[in-house]
């Protein structure tokens, strides 16, 4: 049975039309991906299902976010809600993950042998196994066993190639004679094969001259790449495999200079702007996350907020964030925080976070302690009393370093008084 995060297809096989649309869709659905997210998102639908791709992606989306895994899982029959709200707790990132690690798994096909047989037609009544041909007279134990190992031992065929690595034989090298077997054995010459046709054709397409983005032209080229797009990182990866630059490869100084001369460079600006503010506001401050969802590095991320400007924005926003984990009241709500470390260090209150939990945490089960026999009637106590899971109080006891010591605590309890 195959999975539904199995790939159909090879992500490069994916049409660009179908995998360009989802894309705008997903940038309409305030979940921008990059391409090849988007493209190994659609390999888990089959050619049939293009169409009822575009036809969900020519809509505009019900609700947000939506990514393109989202996107696949609607195609399959869940509510677009429900989609939603996988997309923003994370859900569809484990199933990339998932539909990456049964793609390595998968075993490649097993080759097909290119060296062709001949079956050769039959000339007489088969002599037994143990006769001679020649003579006619019954073969010894060890001569049969020679005869049949000659028989299934493989025989090198000379090539053009080894005639020509080899040295020519002096006049002392006496050349061996054919044999007869050797004369009626059939000759096979291996015939070259065409190359690739198709869509099984790989060929690098020729670069244009940097010239023609300077012109008149170049402008609505450069306008529907960066409606494509979503920074000036991505534009130049996606220019740079079209274009030469003036003096070699296409640099992003090149592709500013040009932007700036048909006056779009404040277009690409603005749409940096509101992607980056966005993804902060998304990711809930989380820099790591925004890189990911951008498709860039943390040091493009960085260059590209120092080169809008957008540095004291940005940081306002993660203080803003910073503040709402610290200053959370509910229980439950900072339990669940504690789970994710890398979130907490992302912000850079890791530490202050845990101490803060630690010092609450502390203050409840000192009142909640004469009611409790062992660790797990102490969390259930807890919990009970604030509205938490005891699970979750429980993990938040052994992350915190309090669970030994609350053992011991419970355990002196439980002793009678000596007299």
């Amino acid at each position: 049975m195959i999975s539904p995060w199995q790939r159909r297809r090879q992500p490069d096989d994916v049409p660009t039309p179908v995998a360009v649309a989802v894309s705008d869709f997903c940038r309409r659905a305030k979940a921008p991906a990059p391409a090849q997210e988007v493209r190994e998102a659609l390999a888990l639908l089959s050619e049939e299902e293009d169409f009822r791709v575009r036809s969900l992606t020519d809509g505009e989306p019900e609700t947000s976010p939506l990514g393109p895994f989202a996107l696949v899982d609607i195609l399959r029959g869940v509510p677009p809600s429900l989609a939603a709200q996988r997309q923003t707790c994370g859900y569809y990132a484990v199933a990339q993950e998932l539909a990456q690690v049964r793609e390595e798994k998968t075993p490649p096909p097993a080759p097909v042998s290119t060296t062709p047989t001949f079956a050769l037609p039959p000339t007489g009544a088969p002599a037994p196994a143990d006769t001679d041909p020649k003579t006619g007279r019954r073969k010894s134990a060890k001569a049969e066993a020679a005869a049949v190992q000659e028989r299934i031992a493989p025989r090198k065929r000379v090539t053009d190639e080894d005639t020509l690595d080899e040295a020519e034989p002096t006049a002392e090298q006496a050349a061996p004679a054919p044999s007869p077997e050797d004369e009626d054995a059939p000759r096979f010459v291996k015939r070259e094969l065409p190359r690739p046709r198709g869509r099984f054709t790989r060929v690098e397409a020729q670069r244009l001259s940097f010239f023609e983005l300077t012109r008149a032209e170049g402008k609505e080229t450069l306008e529907a790449a960066i409606e494509a797009t979503e920074h000036r990182y991505s534009l130049l990866r996606t220019l740079e495999h079209r274009y030469n630059g003036p003096r070699g490869e296409l640099t992003q100084v090149d592709m500013e200079n040009v932007l700036r001369q048909h006056g779009i460079m404040e277009t690409l600006e603005a749409r940096e702007k509101s992607n980056l503010q966005t993804a902060y506001a998304s990711q809930r401050g989380a820099a790591g996350r925004v890189a990911w969802a951008l498709g860039l590095s943390p040091s493009e991320l960085q260059r590209l907020t120092h080169a809008l400007r957008l540095e004291e924005e940005v940081e306002a926003m993660r203080e803003r964030f910073r503040n709402e984990v610290l200053a959370t009241s509910h229980l439950t709500h900072r339990l669940d925080m504690l789970g994710k470390d890398k979130y907490l260090a992302d912000l850079g209150i890791q530490k202050r976070f845990t101490d803060s939990l630690r010092k609450e945490l502390e203050r409840l089960v000192k009142d909640a302690m004469p009611d409790a026999t062992d660790l797990h009637s102490l969390a259930n106590v807890v919990g009970r009393k604030h509205g938490a899971p005891a699970e979750l109080v429980t993990r938040a006891f052994e992350r915190l370093g309090l669970a030994e010591s609350l053992r011991k605590q419970l355990s002196s309890q439980a002793l009678p008084p000596s007299h």
